[in-house]
This record gives structure tokens, C-alpha cells and sequence, in this order.
């Protein structure tokens, strides 16, 4: 089956199960947490949760009830996690700088210049695929929560600024370029010129707005959602890296599932991960993201000459950080990635 034909029955069927009438009371709730906003339409989160909401309430008819808490309301991401890992929420969405305050390994997803193009991405960066199962396998392990989601944030990471339009390697100089709190994204950065300012994504607008950040890095359909073209002039569509969401569930309280009910959360998470990335790519091509965004933006691609330049000055600083940080496990982890994605290929 197509990939846009899975959408359209994903969410089909999500929007005859949401007119589904359900008992009253139900006898389990899943308090499920996400930082972005909670329109289905606008990006990943959104629609994840809406599918996985339709999908749990009506397949235990609604014996499971879904609680979506979007946009934040919980917390940062690490903040979540915690929550999710102490039982206060049952399940979140997190973002790769989340993820790495308690699974630093996740950290070998950001060799530059990884991954060739989006379907390789949607490959790998999968429960279904050997490597991601693998590294699901080993989340759980160091972490002790269930991952029912692995894929990608939204798209390659593209760089905006304020400042001046970057065509080559020469005009990363100096830029001050917002990441997540990861140091492999600041070796990035750090290597290609710039300087790296760490921040959590509550304040990111704001530190564009006031100049406390030249720029930042983010996918197209975050950036567009963000309303980044209100503070940000250029966008420059590098493709560098492309980073994980890693859903996490309780253990305790996805043991405490009956096997009906864990074989109904295990589905709805996976149709809702093909709705999130369905939802990804229409925004990045539709009136809501990269369309959107040229309007009100300077938008440029970089010429092949100038992207080898930009791999080859970043790819080894964060080979070399990942070896110093995480020594012959992380060394390993992204060999097996690599060859995840040579297959993939």
C-alpha cells in the first residue's frame, strides 16, 4: 500500500472512530504529553496524538480514555519524561534534546549529512527496522520506560537567521545559532563557524525576537509552525541532520495492560507515527510550510560543492565527540547505524 493511501485510511479511520459513542466511565487513562501544538493539521504531535486518541478509546470502547496535553502545559521535555518515568503521566512525545537527558546515545543520529533522503530516513527510523529496534530495545533497558514510537522530527533541519543569507560555508561565521541543549549539535555549529546558544524550545522565539540568537536550526513544517518568519529574514535550506521523537510509555502501566488492550496501543501508536509523518511532509510542501515560508522569507538552497564543504567540515567533530562522550558504545551504536542506512539504500 502507498504511503499517502496509509494516510488517508490512518486518518479515515481516525475520523470514524472519533464519532464513536464510548461508556461513560473509563476504567484506564492515558495522560499524554507533547510540546507542540495540539491542531491535528499543524504538525506531527498533533496528529499522532488525535490518531492515537481516536484509535485507543474506540478500539477498547473506551475502557482506555486519552488525555492529551499539548503545547507544553506539562513542562519541558525533560520535565516530561521524568513525569512519564515516575508515573504522574502515563505516556510523551519527546524531542532528541529531551531524549538525551536520559539516553544520551540518541545523540548518534546527528552525524551530519547522514541520511541520504526522506525515505531512508522513514526506514531506519523505525520500530519495524532492526536498528530501530535495537536502539528501542536499548532505551528501555537504561531508561526503564516502553518506547511505542520512533521517527523523525519533522524533516531535515534547515538554518534561518536574521542576519544574512548563508550560501556558503564562509557566511556561517560568527552566527549566533540556537540548538537544543545537545553537544553534538553545538560540535555542529561550532565547526561550521558559528556559535552555538543553547536553549529549551519554550524560549526560542523570544531569543530570536530580542537577539539573544542570530538564528536557529529546526525542520521546515517547526519552523513554519513556530511563525519564525515573524523574527528570522533567511532560511537556508541545508539539510545537514535529521533528528528522532522517541515515544515513551510507563512500563509499569503498559504491563498493566490486558494483551487485548497492549495490542490496541501498539497499533494505534504505529498508524499514528504513518499520520505524523503524512502530516510532515504535506506541511513541508503545502501553503503551510515551504510555500509559506518563501513568501515571507529569503529562501536558498546550497549547490553540491558547497554541501560537500559543510559535511566535510562538521562530520568529523561530531565523530570525534561521539567517540571522547560515549567511547566504543557510541563508536558501535553509530557504526550500526550507518550500515542501517547503507541498507536502507
Amino acid at each position: 500500500m502507498s504511503f499517502m493511501r496509509k494516510l488517508t485510511v490512518t486518518l479515515g479511520t481516525a475520523a470514524l472512530c472519533a464519532s464513536l459513542a464510548f461508556p461513560a466511565y473509563a476504567e484506564k487513562v492515558i495522560k499524554l504529553s507533547h510540546l507542540n501544538p495540539g491542531d491535528p493539521f499543524n504538525n506531527l504531535s498533533g496528529a499522532m496524538t488525535t490518531v492515537f486518541k481516536s484509535l485507543v478509546e474506540s478500539g477498547t470502547n473506551g475502557a482506555i480514555t486519552v488525555q492529551i496535553f499539548s503545547d507544553g502545559q506539562l513542562g519541558k521535555d525533560a520535565e516530561v519524561i521524568q513525569q512519564t518515568i515516575e508515573g504522574v503521566i502515563q505516556s510523551n512525545i519527546s524531542s532528541s534534546g529531551g531524549v538525551a537527558s536520559v539516553y544520551p546515545l540518541i545523540g548518534v543520529f546527528d552525524l551530519p549529512f547522514l541520511f541520504p533522503n526522506i525515505e531512508t530516513v522513514h526506514e531506519v527510523m523505525d520500530l519495524d527496522n532492526p536498528f530501530g529496534k535495537t536502539l528501542a530495545a536499548d532505551i528501555e533497558k537504561k531508561t526503564g520506560l516502553k518506547v511505542i514510537g520512533l521517527l523523525d522530527s519533522g524533516g531535515y533541519f534547515a538554518i534561518t537567521n536574521s542576519k544574512r543569507p548563508i550560501k556558503s560555508l564562509a557566511d556561517m561565521k560568527d552566527l549566533r545559532i540556537r540548538t537544543m541543549t545537545l553537544p553534538t549539535h553545538e560540535a555542529i555549529i561550532s565547526s561550521l563557524g558559528g556559535k552555538p546558544t543553547a536553549l529549551p524550545w519554550a524560549e526560542v522565539y523570544t531569543a530570536l525576537q530580542t537577539g539573544v540568537a542570530d538564528g536557529q536550526m529546526n525542520p521546515v513544517p517547526m519552523i513554519a509552525f513556530a511563525k519564525f518568519d515573524e523574527v528570522q529574514k533567511y532560511l537556508t535550506l541545508t539539510q545537514h541532520i535529521i533528528t528522532p521523537y522517541v515515544w515513551f510509555m510507563n512500563s509499569d502501566f503498559y504491563n498493566s495492560l490486558t494483551p487485548e488492550e497492549r495490542y490496541v496501543v501498539n497499533y494505534a501508536a504505529k498508524a499514528a507515527v504513518t499520520a505524523g509523518r503524512g502530516i510532515s511532509r504535506i506541511v513541508e510542501a503545502s501553503d503551510r510550510g515551504l510555500p509559506y515560508l518563501a513568501k515571507k522569507m529569503e529562501v536558498n538552497s546550497l549547490p553540491p560543492a558547497e554541501l560537500k564543504a559543510f559535511a566535510e567540515a562538521s562530520q568529523p567533530a561530531v565523530k570525534k565527540l561521539i567517540a571522547e562522550k560515549f567511547g566504543d558504545e557510541g563508536t558501535q551504536l553509530l557504526s550500526q547505524l550507518q550500515k542501517a542506512v547503507d541498507a536502507a539504500k
